[in-house]
């Protein structure tokens, strides 16, 4: 039932709610006695309307913390700060967080068109991009209400831990590189279409980043990624945004990427979109991309072929400022500027027919450097160990077989330092996978070749929290007798057991550095869409030695429960860094074929598990991508012993010992000027 009624939305259906203002608001009941304006107190958010305005402005750096109490009640029914499950009916409805829970506590800075709502729940933290207004909310559409109201303790603590950066100066766009892009994209036939109104510079890390916190989504590229989406999201309540766009060509090619933000009123009649491609050229050594904006307004006919398409607002500028200013609200953005190119377009008609206006000028939007971004000198110590120190032995080919960007092999390797202690915590399934422990190869060459603690802790299949806790006595008992710190390791669903642990465990004292490897920061759409997919493994390959819960441990990795989770502690608690795998269809292993296809249909960087976004840890540092699918980079299934596991698990080879090295490399080499923290 699902799909058809999807397939009834790519065919135009159409819906919008009543128009009612998202800043139909109330002002705050009560505040905390004394408090002074702006600082912190109690704020009351009633359950019948949608926005209440906390009287509080707040300044850019600003770490805000929330605790909500009290209850909303629907229909007679009692909901928490955590809100309750969304209904098939809610769907249809705009949310101000589209992926939440209908009734959680939710808030926003600012009340322009571009500031966009967050996730706070029960207990959040959030670091204040832009200054502005904050305002506390329920997420429920502007027409609905609720009985009832939440008690809201807000903390506010002025410039917390906001780091003063040195940005280099910024390399501009040259006149000569603006007028080299052709003014319009066009369809396959090369009718003319869309203006090229914007440039975004910055790596597709950065860019893809900097879109999610403006909350964009990536649109689907085909009717089949559609469905294939809708299959996995179930009740999605993105499906509306993420219709496909038809493609358009520029550089002699189709969009990169297509990218919609929901509009605050309308569903599917409206969306704010553009198409992006990577341009053929650099900007001081960064990446351009080149974009092509407008705002869907309705429906119309397509005067080629007298087909339905979207109907776009003819002031196409106005799309261009929205896309620069919701960058901007990210805070992630170093400038912005206007260029106008040799003989700018001021009016003319889309590929559909429609005719668009404009002033003619471009936007280019300069992200900020990226500091954040150690995925050349990981690579070239990754490929440096790969070819002098060779850990996994045997012959390996070139290091461009093993990481998207092929770095040098002469970086000068110095002897591993003891005075950290190394903690592996594998993933999900990983007691059941006992023969074939993560790491294994690196964890031996660590010991053998520089007497180093590498340990292995095996986590049952339980939810995060529960394994938090068994991380936490781990890393707590063994502090009585050694007191370095740690270096932990993640993978998989590690990573996220290592979050809660680091969060909620308070061992962040004892700990040096974490590093994530292909983890579930963001969780999967595969746990949420496919909850029988461990029991199906465990049939197929026999396993016996599996511990803990399994549906529970699954589900913990859906992504609503992993969003939950960073919205209420988004920032790191140590020094983290994220390496992410990706996989072909030909390099991913059998057993993973057909998570593989429907995980290509949300992104096409991923590993059959998770997509690249997914798998960076906020605010820690990108080390890049590892060529292999999820299982290939930390689990030696190649060598099992077990001649079923090795056919179905048939691309797993990989230099895993290398791969473990080269990242306590980086991690060591960063920690080494601060002593140890």
């Amino acid at each position: 039932m699902r799909l058809v009624f999807l397939i009834g939305l790519v065919g135009g259906a159409l819906w919008a709610q009543a128009p009612a203002s998202r800043y139909d608001v109330g002002k705050a009941a009560a505040t905390a006695k004394g408090s002074a304006p702006g600082a912190g107190g109690e704020v009351t958010v009633a359950g019948s309307r949608q926005w209440t305005d906390t009287g509080m402005d707040v300044e850019a750096g600003d770490l805000l913390r929330f605790t909500a109490s009290g209850a909303l009640r629907y229909n007679g029914r009692e909901v928490s700060p955590a809100g309750v499950a969304r209904a098939w009916m809610d769907m249809i409805k705009a949310f101000p967080v589209m992926d939440g829970q209908r009734g959680a506590l939710v808030g926003r800075v600012g009340d322009g068109e571009t500031n966009r709502p967050f996730l706070i729940g029960p207990q959040g933290e959030r670091r204040v991009a832009v200054k502005g207004r904050l305002f506390l909310g329920i997420n429920q559409a502007a027409t609905d209400g609720a009985d009832g109201a939440f008690t809201v303790r807000v903390e506010r603590v002025a410039g917390a831990a906001k780091v003063a950066r040195v940005q280099a100066p910024i390399v501009k766009m040259t006149e000569a590189q603006l007028n080299s892009v052709p003014v319009r994209v066009g369809d396959k036939e090369g009718t003319p279409g869309d203006r090229v109104n914007f440039f975004i510079v910055g790596s597709e890390v950065q860019v893809v980043a900097a879109l999610r916190a403006g909350d964009w989504v990536t649109v689907d590229r085909s009717i089949k990624d559609t469905i294939l989406r809708g299959a996995l999201a179930s009740f999605s309540k993105l499906a509306y945004l993420t219709i496909p766009m038809s493609e358009l060509y520029l550089f002699d090619r189709p969009q990169d990427y297509g990218w919609a933000h929901a509009d605050p009123l309308k569903v599917v009649a409206a969306r704010h979109h553009f198409r992006i491609w990577k341009a053929p050229f650099q900007v001081g050594g960064r990446t351009v991309w080149a974009g092509a904006g407008t705002h869907d307004v309705g429906f119309d006919k397509d005067q080629r072929n007298g087909k339905l398409t979207h109907k776009i607002d003819p002031e196409t500028d106005k799309e261009r400022d929205f896309i620069g200013q919701s960058l901007a609200d990210t805070g992630m953005v170093a400038a912005r500027e206007y260029m106008t190119v040799r003989n700018p377009l001021l009016k003319a008609k889309t590929a559909h027919g429609q005719e668009f206006f404009s002033d003619g000028r471009t936007l280019v939007i300069y992200l900020e450097g990226e500091g954040q971004d150690a995925s050349e000198v990981f690579s070239d110590t990754f490929c440096s160990v790969l070819v002098q120190n060779n850990p996994d032995t045997g012959g390996w080919g070139g290091c461009q077989d093993w990481t998207e960007r092929a770095g040098r092999t002469d970086r000068k390797l110095a002897p591993l330092g003891k005075e950290h202690r190394v903690l592996v915590v594998p993933g999900f399934m990983s007691s059941c996978f006992a023969e074939s422990p993560a790491f294994e190869e690196g964890t031996r060459a660590l010991r053998k070749q520089y007497g180093m603690t590498v340990e292995l802790l095996a986590v049952g299949n339980d939810g995060s929290e529960v394994n938090a806790k068994e991380i936490a006595r781990y890393v707590n008992e063994s502090w009585k007798t050694d007191q370095r710190k740690w270096i932990l390791v993640g993978y998989s669903k590690g990573t996220p057991d290592i979050q809660e642990a680091l969060a909620r465990e308070g061992i962040a004292d004892k700990v040096a550095a974490f590093v994530s490897v292909a983890g579930a920061s963001g969780g999967s759409p595969i746990a949420d869409a496919m909850p029988g997919q461990a029991d199906r493994w465990i049939r197929q390959f026999q396993f016996k030695t599996c511990r803990g819960d399994l549906s529970t441990g699954f589900k913990s990795l859906g992504k609503g429960v992993r969003q939950a989770f960073l919205a209420a502690f988004p920032e790191p608690k140590v020094p983290t860094y994220s390496v992410v795998a990706a996989s072909s269809k030909e390099n991913t292993s059998k057993a993973l074929q057909q998570t593989w296809m429907l995980m290509n249909s949300f992104d096409p960087v991923h590993d059959g598990q998770l997509t690249r976004q997914d798998a960076i840890v906020p605010g820690s540092k990108y080390l890049g991508v590892l060529k292999g699918d999820h299982f290939a980079v930390a689990l030696p299934f190649d060598k099992s012993p077990d001649a079923t596991v090795r056919n179905n698990m048939d691309k797993t080879r990989y230099p895993r010992a290398a791969l473990l090295e080269a990242l306590l490399r980086v991690v060591q080499a960063e920690l080494a000027p601060t002593g140890g923290r």
